[in-house]
């Protein structure tokens, strides 16, 4: 089977990436050695990033299996990974793997480094980064995941080679669940439609009973905003959805690298830690804690996305827009809400979203960004007749 055969919608990268890994496996030995793949979040960045891994790693366009496992599990020797835990990439979280990117390759062709989000490199990260893109090891390949070219420094941007993937279409995404998840076709257009192409979303509604609800939730709530005090109460209780959903994404992996930590340091199930060893479960301890605030700011963005589309479709309606809605599903609540106001009120509520996004991004209190983003939101059942 081939590396690329699970992704979806990218043809024209995938005919980048395995282009390069046929020419780094012939005599030539001529590639480029970094990379930047940037794209919409959702559209396949990280996946299309150890897909080329595997292949460079194996030595051949399409990959092998052998490798293809240990890419996905993280534990090919030859791979290196740079994943976000926290908010942003400092400098310290990338010295040692700087280091890693000297040796020669193990057991497979090349040795490759991915950094994901690497949006979130700080400027001092980004500098102490350059000379090793401008220059790596002949067989050293660095790949960086981002969603635009703007969101890094120019100098980082003038030493790699970019290649940039669409979103992929509500159809293409389906396609994806069903053949790759096992997901029933209807539940799949529905999962992919309602979270707009994002694949990593559409897989979490379509197999997690708790997400679809909890995303239903939060549209019902939205559209219950009838005052000052219902936007206070809601603004609190979408912290709270947004708390549980991350909370459900990271604690299961967070038991998971806990035993798999003891395990390593030989400490047995039920067994104290001793003293000398307590430091470096700390260090993972923080890390995941990092991780958790990281992911409550992921779920309160995706909270505000899910808004989006809601807000996005009562103007459709309003306008009378022969666009198909991403929350079909919603139709009479959509029509009521669209009846209860006039469309520029519509606009100003997509704008504070927007701006909420934005505040929360610049480390405004969560709270106090979406009271005010669900004050603009309040309907009333006069509001349209007075426009």
């Amino acid at each position: 089977m081939s590396v690329w055969s699970e992704l979806t919608g990218q043809d024209t990268a995938i005919g980048v990436f395995r282009s390069a890994a046929e020419a780094a496996g012939g005599a030539s030995r001529q590639m480029t050695h970094s990379w930047l793949i940037t794209g919409p979040p959702g559209s396949g960045r990280s996946n299309l990033a150890y897909a080329f891994a595997t292949a460079l790693i194996a030595g051949h366009p399409d990959g092998d299996e052998p490798t293809r496992i240990q890419v996905e599990a993280r534990s090919h020797p030859d791979l290196h990974v740079l994943a976000t835990e926290g908010v942003i990439i400092k400098r310290d979280d990338v010295r040692e793997i700087v280091k890693r990117s000297h040796y020669a390759p193990s057991v497979g062709r090349h040795r490759v480094i991915i950094v994901e989000d690497a949006d979130r490199m700080t400027e001092q990260t980004s500098n102490f980064l350059l000379k090793e893109l401008e220059e790596p090891p002949e067989r050293t390949v660095w790949i960086l995941c981002a969603p635009s070219e703007a969101d890094l420094i120019p100098t980082i941007r003038s030493r790699v080679r970019s290649v940039r993937l669409q979103m992929p279409t509500v159809a293409e995404v389906a396609a994806l669940l069903v053949r790759r998840d096992g997901v029933d076709p209807d539940l799949a257009e529905r999962s992919a439609r309602e979270a707009q192409c994002h694949i990593g979303m559409a897989h979490r509604l379509a197999t997690s009973d708790e997400a679809r609800q909890r995303r239903a939730e939060t549209l019902r709530l939205a559209l219950e905003v009838r005052s000052a005090a219902t936007a206070v109460s809601t603004a609190a209780r979408f912290l709270q959805i947004a708390g549980d959903d991350a909370k459900a994404i990271t604690e299961l992996r967070d038991a998971e690298e806990r035993a798999h930590a003891l395990h390593s340091l030989g400490v047995a199930p039920g067994q104290a830690v001793p003293a000398a060893l307590r430091p470096q479960l700390k260090a993972l301890e923080d890390d995941q804690k990092r991780r958790a605030t990281r992911s409550l700011r992921d779920g309160i963005d995706r909270i505000l996305v899910d808004l989006a589309s809601l807000y996005r479709d009562v103007l459709l309606v309003q306008l009378g827009a022969d666009v198909e809605l991403v929350n079909r599903e919603l139709l009479p609540q959509i029509e009521r809400a669209a009846a209860s106001a006039a469309p520029a009120r519509t606009l100003a509520t997509l704008d504070a979203i927007q701006a909420a996004r934005e505040r929360i991004e610049g480390n405004v209190q969560p709270a106090l960004a979406l009271e005010a983003m669900l004050v603009s939101a309040i309907r009333t059942s006069t509001e349209r007749g007075a426009a």
